[in-house]
């Protein structure tokens, strides 16, 4: 959204919904699903086939699309008793997804696949799909919650809030989105779980990057991008340092891996301050220099005029900064009230009130401390 007003009334709190879940074969969407049947909404079950060969996809709950994902879902579709199918969405997710990931970091910035599967997948693919289909809203495991307004607010839960990840979508599409986990903390969903006879009750989370079978990021996009050697740079001195295979192998505020030949002159360690794929080059400095005071996004969700004090999250689960946004044109301006470091472009900054999200966009560029 760049200014709209909510264009749906919101479902929350509504009973008697003809709802589609989306089930990753976790455990948090087998319970937002059975919460739903109990919230008396008909519910059908829809697993997303995302990845071209989910046989080959890792195993053992660290990723969202597998092909035991699959099965656990539909195992937990028929304890609770629902219709179950599942919607191949593989060659939208590789090019809403994967390509723009790629992409990103070809452009040497630093994306977050989450939030773009959230964004195009689950609430536009998918959102849409359900709508076209007479489906009342969507339903899933996002431990966040959406007010009667369709107002986005952090769950209960801080240590698994997803709010972040969420936080650039319209307010069109929370207005069509449930999460019944918002007011539940983990333990509690998995106790739930359990005592509902859901086999995924103590299934581990899915992390990392899902398409990314390895967990090598830097070989994978190698394998995608090709090699693209250059020079490691001091910062202070421009002299050449070290030599890399590719600039896709890092990101800002990095600080393993860099392959510096020649020590800082204070034996101080040096983190990666900016990334050039024009120039091959990777420039690296102490950590202070990755300090930043503002930020420039695009405009993605953000519909005040004039400045507005807010907090700032730059991470899933950074810690918020007082600041102050601004909308300019179809820039969102964010002044920190305190320095963040490490901040790339290709994140994504959202602001909150409280436990209020007010918007947010995906990062374009920032300012340093230094520049400022």
């Amino acid at each position: 959204m760049t200014g709209e007003a909510t264009t749906g009334t919101a479902v929350t709190g509504k009973t008697g919904l003809r709802v589609l879940a989306a089930m990753s074969g976790g455990v948090d969407s087998a319970v937002a699903a059975a919460r739903a049947v109990d919230a008396g909404h008909d519910v059908t079950g829809v697993h997303l086939a995302l990845s071209r060969s989910p046989d080959s996809s890792r195993t053992g709950a660290r990723g969202c699309c597998t092909l035991e994902d699959a099965r656990d879902a539909r195992r937990a579709a028929d304890v609770l008793d629902i219709p179950f199918y599942v919607w191949d969405l593989a060659e939208r997710f590789e090019a809403d997804v994967i390509d723009d990931f790629v992409a990103a970091y070809a452009a040497g910035q630093t994306p977050n696949p989450c939030v773009r599967c959230n964004e195009r997948i689950k609430f536009a693919a998918v959102l849409d799909r359900a709508l076209a289909l007479g489906f009342d809203a969507v339903v899933t495991g996002h431990h966040a919650r959406v007010s009667a307004d369709g107002v986005l607010r952090r769950s209960v839960d801080p240590a698994k809030d997803q709010s972040y990840v969420l936080g650039t979508l319209p307010t069109s599409r929370l207005a069509r989105a449930i999460f019944p986990l918002g007011d539940s903390t983990k333990t509690q969903v998995r106790q739930e779980a359990a005592a509902r006879g859901l086999g995924v009750a103590d299934k581990p989370d899915s992390h990392d990057i899902c398409f990314v079978a390895d967990g090598d990021t830097a070989g994978w996009l190698r394998r995608r991008l090709g090699s693209a050697p250059g020079p490691v740079v001091d910062g202070a001195t421009g002299e050449a340092i070290g030599d890399h295979d590719g600039t896709f192998g890092f990101t800002v505020g990095q600080r393993r891996g860099l392959g510096l030949q020649v020590p800082a002159a204070d034996g101080r360690p040096r983190y990666v301050l900016e990334i050039s794929p024009v120039t091959a080059t990777v420039t690296v400095g102490p950590a202070e220099a990755l300090d930043i005071d503002a930020l420039v996004a695009e405009r993605t969700v953000w519909p005040y005029d004039g400045p507005r004090p807010c907090l700032a999250q730059v991470r899933a689960h950074a810690r918020p900064v007082p600041a102050c946004a601004e909308a300019v044109g179809d820039e969102l301006r964010v002044r920190l009230d305190e320095p963040v470091r490490g901040v790339a472009a290709g994140q994504s900054v959202v602001l909150y009130e409280g436990d209020r999200v007010l918007g947010g966009g995906h990062i374009t560029r920032t300012v340093s401390r230094a520049a400022a």
